[in-house]
């Protein structure tokens, strides 16, 4: 069986090295789990980090945190479907929300269950998914502000999530505007202003962050030390917390190029012929993983010499050529993640897990 090991020692450096520079900043902020799916094993690793801020997308994830540590603060960190509210009250301390008819349902749900419901205000600044119109903010703040049990406690918005618009220095500082008009106009003190997830991370480190801005959301900088702006690595950070160990289940010398009429595969992909190819073999390797763990693409293999060819629903073919290295069958090979793939092996039931300390 396939599985994923999570470093918990390069889990905790990461997080440690993240910690220092907010702290020097004078910046709160959690962590965002929604990568783990729920999966108590790794989410023990992370809650031992000392977290006390852990944000998620799915409220049954947030229930398992509460089970496991009730005094970390839990964040919901999407606008809530009408059928989960009473669920969101109950396990969530803390909600984003854009629209004030859900809001209105959540006063009235935390008033039901006689407690106060903190929300974060999403505010939409260019990238087109969640997000309260900016000319709509002060009037629709009124309104909230007339609710009981909920109390708003920060601003905040999202970039890079939908139409890869990045974070700018003025667009954070726009951010922060939003906040001081709606304290001078109310008379109220919100505390936060979450601009900050892992995209902006390098805004920061590059002294290009706008003192406003002081609450961050941070899910994929601490889990693979990715700078989202270069794609590098940050300095003093590890990029692979996650490895994927996979079985070779075939390894066998096969033609470079496939035989008879070609048409569409199941996935829906056309293979091109390289007519360069034909005659050539290679040394081709069957994996235990597939389309319905992961897609090809977020796959990083450790071994330089092998490529990823591609997978159908339960296989992974790799191209491993000479087969220097002596491979054979029953012989383990390593994969690095991105973000999208370690979120799919998370998802899946097929797939173990492991920490190793």
């Amino acid at each position: 069986m396939a599985v994923l090991k999570l470093y918990h020692e390069k889990l905790q450096h990461n997080y440690n090295h993240l910690d220092r520079v907010f702290k020097q900043h004078g910046i709160d902020w959690g962590i965002v789990t929604k990568l783990l799916c729920g999966n108590e094993l790794f989410l023990k690793e992370v809650l031992e980090l000392g977290v006390q801020e852990i944000h998620d997308s799915r409220v049954t994830n947030l229930k398992v945190i509460k089970k496991m540590a009730p005094q970390v603060q839990t964040v919901y960190i999407k606008p809530a479907p009408k059928q989960s509210i009473p669920d969101i009250i109950q396990y969530a301390d803390v909600s984003f929300q854009t629209e004030f008819e859900i809001i209105k349902l959540l006063s009235d749900e935390a008033v039901r269950q006689n407690k106060l419901h903190k929300i974060i205000i999403m505010i939409e600044m260019g990238d087109l998914r969640e997000g309260v119109m900016g000319d709509e903010l002060v009037s629709f703040y009124e309104k909230v502000f007339e609710l009981p049990n909920i109390s708003v406690i920060g601003l905040g918005a999202n970039f890079n999530c939908l139409h890869g618009v990045m974070p700018t220095q003025d667009k954070l500082i726009q951010l922060s505007l939003y906040k001081q008009i709606i304290e001078a106009k109310f008379n109220r003190k919100i505390p936060w202003v979450s601009g900050g997830t892992s995209v902006t991370i390098p805004l920061l480190f590059n002294h290009q962050m706008p003192q406003g801005i002081n609450h961050f959301r941070i899910g994929e900088a601490l889990f693979f030390g990715l700078n989202l702006f270069t794609g590098e690595t940050f300095e003093g950070m590890y990029d692979d917390v996650f490895e994927l160990f996979t079985e070779i289940i075939e390894l066998t010398e096969k033609p470079m190029i496939p035989s008879g009429m070609l048409a569409e595969n199941p996935s829906g992909d056309s293979f091109e012929v390289d007519e360069s190819l034909y005659g050539r073999t290679s040394h081709r390797a069957i994996l235990d993983v597939g389309l319905l763990d992961i897609n090809p693409k977020f796959l990083i293999p450790k071994d330089e010499s092998m490529s990823v060819i591609g997978a159908s629903s339960d296989m992974l073919v790799v191209e491993l050529g000479e087969n220097e290295a002596n491979y054979k069958v029953g012989d383990v090979l390593r994969f690095g993640l991105k973000y999208m793939g370690a979120l799919s092996i998370l998802n899946s039931r097929y797939i173990a897990k492991e920490v190793v300390r």
